[in-house]
């Protein structure tokens, strides 16, 4: 009796998990979504196979389309780098949203590879990436744990701040 009871419970639980309306959710974090960013060259910013969305690249993109720049450490402060790769994540759901048309075919974040603009005695990169990582985990609670790598970069494209390559599991 134990048993069926603790299954039901559990069962009852995922189903809960699963009705998360994670559109809403971000809308009631005040985040808006931006119009999915363009490839700067030849390549396309997502490519779906099976059950697996793999990101292109993103950069720190605002609202108005302008990107955060600078090498973090003499530009930019670490604090100002958490508010980029924050960004970047938006710029990410953004591109998810485009492709999938509803964010709630998220099943799992799986993977998150960012690349920070830094010089040789930087060592923040985690703390950097986790700007992008704890509003994933934010908005997607479980879902939204992933693997990561934090990588330094002495220079990025158009000098941009971070960027970070997702995959994410999709129904």
């Amino acid at each position: 009796m134990k048993c069926i009871c603790l299954t039901a419970a559990f069962v009852a639980m995922q189903c809960a998990a699963a009705q998360v309306d994670y559109d809403k959710k971000i809308r009631s974090l005040g985040i808006e979504l931006i119009p999915a960013t363009k490839p700067v060259a030849n390549y396309v910013k997502a490519v779906r196979t099976g059950n697996l969305l793999f990101l292109a690249g993103h950069g720190p993109t605002r609202a108005d389309g302008t990107n955060i720049t600078g090498k973090i450490g003499k530009d930019l402060s670490v604090d100002q780098a958490i508010e980029a790769a924050r960004v970047t994540a938006i710029s990410l759901l953004s591109t998810i949203k485009a492709e999938l048309g509803d964010l709630n075919k998220v099943k799992r974040i799986v993977k998150v590879t960012g690349w920070v603009n830094c010089g040789p005695d930087f060592t923040d990169q985690p703390k950097v990436m986790n700007g992008c990582s704890d509003l994933l985990v934010e908005i997607f609670g479980d879902r939204g744990k992933h693997a990561r790598a934090a990588l330094g970069a002495n220079a990025l494209p158009f000098n941009i701040a971070v960027e970070m390559e997702m995959v994410v599991e999709v129904e």
